[in-house]
């Protein structure tokens, strides 16, 4: 699998990661095939966060390193800020952000993580604060590089430029982890363009539009799908509308066209954006994530491109496109 540096630094990571959010909830046997069928793929960057099954992923993960996979072998990216508190959702604070990482080290079994993200913005607290304690984990080893995730444009603006303002005495950011598909571009009105200005990768999650580009739901609900279940159907009902329906039409006929499937067109659309690190992608079972990775030989045309953009370009009115255009 082709690697690909993150963001303006010498981390090198493939360009597709796998995720593990719901290992909290999966077999150790089935996250053993998903993890050796990603490596064998040339895959590196495993994604995960400390409140992934209340830390289980995490735990999981840690049983699988070395076992299974070379730790070496392996770009981990984990998570810290999100907490189990209906009053405050996300703790950004120096001192929860710190304990949390040692937590989440002492669960993966390893000394340190390769890329350490804050979950969330918290305005709860100064973000010099909560930066300081990205500084405090790259110098004193505990993470390799950093990044956060959920960031509006300004905040990470805000964030990137002051990392930037004391250079050597202060961690650059490395990623930006955010839900980018064909489904949801917000991202392109202003943090994409901040990222890639200032030098920031981006991780987009949910690549497969929460599968809903595959294809599964164009007829019908799968029994055995997300939008099947009590729980996480209400995560992908908002992609289940009108139009939705009409880009996942285009994805189907591209898909025919190009001898694919509609999974593959969906992901090397997102892979190949300006700005994209590596989508993030989830999977079931070991034959799912096989199917998304014999992605890595695909690139789509020009004129394909030029019409999923058509299909599914967002609107872009004031002030996000020049005013003197509109």
């Amino acid at each position: 699998m082709e690697q690909r540096h993150l963001g303006r630094t010498g981390l090198r990571v493939s360009r597709i990661g796998l995720g593990t959010l719901t290992w909290g909830h999966t077999q150790e046997s089935d996250a053993a095939d998903l993890l050796k069928v990603f490596w064998e793929a040339g895959g590196s960057l495993v994604d995960t966060a400390d409140v992934y099954g209340d830390g289980e992923a995490e735990y999981l993960l840690g049983r699988l390193i070395e076992r299974l996979v070379p730790r070496h072998d392996l770009v981990i990216a984990t998570k810290a800020g999100s907490v189990p508190d209906p009053d405050r959702r996300f703790d950004g604070s120096r001192g929860h952000l710190l304990s949390a990482l040692d937590a989440s080290l002492a669960r993966l079994g390893t000394d340190y993580v390769d890329l350490w993200q804050v979950h969330a913005f918290d305005p709860c607290t100064p973000l010099d604060e909560t930066l300081h304690a990205l500084d405090i984990a790259v110098s004193s080893g505990r993470a390799r590089y950093a990044g956060v995730s959920n960031f509006s444009g300004w905040q990470l603006a805000k964030a990137a430029t002051w990392q930037l303002a004391a250079p050597g005495t202060r961690t650059r950011l490395a990623s930006t982890q955010m839900e980018y598909s064909l489904l949801q571009r917000g991202v392109e009105r202003e943090l994409l363009p901040a990222a890639m200005d200032l030098g920031v990768g981006l991780l987009p999650s949910s690549p497969l539009g929460r599968g809903v580009l595959t294809g599964k739901y164009r007829h019908s609900t799968p029994a055995d799908s997300r939008g099947a279940s009590e729980h996480l159907a209400p995560f992908v009902a908002p992609y289940l509308d009108d139009a939705a329906s009409r880009v996942v039409d285009a994805l189907a006929t591209a898909a025919d066209g190009l001898a694919a499937t509609p999974l593959h067109v969906a992901l090397a659309w997102v892979r190949d954006r300006p700005g994209v690190t590596a989508p993030i992608v989830g999977a079931r079972n070991a034959q799912q994530l096989t199917a998304a990775l014999s992605v890595e030989t695909l690139s789509l045309p020009d004129e394909i491109c030029r019409a999923l953009d058509d299909v599914s370009a967002p609107v872009h009115r004031y002030p996000d496109h020049d005013w003197s255009t509109l």
